[in-house]
């Protein structure tokens, strides 16, 4: 609710300019890596250049900073964008049309969003698809229900069921596929400002995507902490004991060591947050083989500026693409993930390009598993 801190002005500008109900909650103060230290801030997008011109901060409710010199709009904790009324007349934009936009240096802060859609091709299993998702064939773990094994209590009880299913997934058994090397290709091309994934897999990472431009939502088995005393250990050093089926045990307390995975009852890992900067400077959002059904990623998609066009690659319609009016600059693409992949590159017309990089990739893959 908005309180008396807000001028009338502020009130009819913001009716004026949003036309529309808008979920303003708090961000708790938190350090983001490489990045300032923001403290219950959110983001407001102007849909005009006059808004809030005077060069001070308003205030709604006790938790709401306004910084009118980015002039963008992204909400907290929820992550809620906002939206206005609705697109009227204007032409819906289409997969060419991006992708002429792309090559005329339209869009040039690509910000991708990934799930467990663009890995089911590389042979691992999703979450949630019946029958053949990862939670419909956990009985052989024997664990009280599927969500468990990635539940920190649980594993707090008996890590056995992760690390077997760890075994399984463990970086290395894997390749990167179609998907991931076209996010590589975005990179190398100056386009992508950052991928979020939600994938603990590290595809990404063997694909050649950099850190810097990597947020791991859900953690990764790159590092490992000690669940005792706190130590840290390179992922590479769990290696052996996981492949061995043996819970890793730390040198100095032995506790038990747990990949950096984020399971359900941990935080997430700081570089998340680079969401309050990346999300309201992206000027493209490309959303790929994810359900949007876990918070708070899920919520990311409705994250960035209106004006801000958003491609679904994905097999459904997911998230705020089901439940919101459509935008004039939502492009679906509904279908295989990586059939939508391939139409995207081929309308960037760099199929040629990417086949030459995905060929010279898978080479030195396995060029490096022969001298393992």
């Amino acid at each position: 609710m908005m309180t008396s801190v807000i001028s009338d002005q502020f009130r009819m500008l913001l009716h004026r300019k949003f036309k529309s109900t808008t979920k303003l909650l708090s961000v708790r103060k938190l350090k983001v890596c490489n990045a300032p230290l923001y403290s219950e801030v959110a983001y407001v997008t102007p849909k005009g250049p006059g808004f809030l011109q005077q060069g001070k901060e308003e205030y709604v409710g006790l938790r709401l900073k306004l910084w009118h010199n980015r002039r963008c709009f992204s909400t907290s904790h929820s992550l809620w964008g906002v939206f206005g009324g609705k697109d009227g007349d204007q032409k819906q934009q289409t997969l060419e049309d991006v992708a002429r936009l792309i090559k005329h240096n339209e869009y040039r802060r690509i910000v991708v969003m990934a799930g467990a859609g663009i890995s089911t091709p590389s042979g691992i299993p999703d979450f949630r698809s019946p029958g053949s998702g990862l939670y419909d064939n956990l009985q052989q773990y024997d664990i009280p229900y599927p969500e468990a094994i990635f539940e920190i209590n649980y594993f707090h009880h008996n890590p056995k069921p992760f690390f077997a299913l760890a075994k399984e997934l463990y970086p290395g058994n894997y390749k990167p596929n179609y998907a991931h090397y076209f996010i590589r290709l975005l990179h190398d091309k100056g386009l992508l400002h950052r991928i979020y994934t939600q994938n603990i897999d590290g595809l990404e990472r063997l694909a050649g995507i950099p850190s810097t431009k990597l947020v791991e939502a859900h953690g990764t088995f790159a590092t490992a902490t000690c669940t005792v005393c706190r130590t840290s250990y390179p992922g590479e050093d769990l290696r052996a004991d996981i492949l061995e089926s043996k819970v890793p045990k730390c040198p100095t307390c032995k506790g038990v060591i747990k990949p950096d995975v984020v399971f359900f009852g941990e935080e997430l890992p700081q570089c998340f947050f680079l969401y309050l900067t990346d999300f309201p400077v992206a000027d493209l959002l490309v959303v790929m083989g994810t359900s949007l059904e876990v918070e708070p990623f899920a919520s990311l998609a409705g994250a960035v500026r209106n004006s801000v066009p958003r491609v679904l690659i994905n097999r459904d319609l997911v998230g705020p693409f089901v439940y919101r009016a459509p935008r004039h600059n939502d492009v679906l693409e509904l279908g295989d993930v990586v059939s939508g992949v391939d139409r995207f590159a081929d309308k960037l017309g760099w199929k040629e390009e990417l086949n030459k990089l995905i060929a010279v990739e898978t080479g030195k893959l396995k060029i490096n598993k022969k001298e393992e």
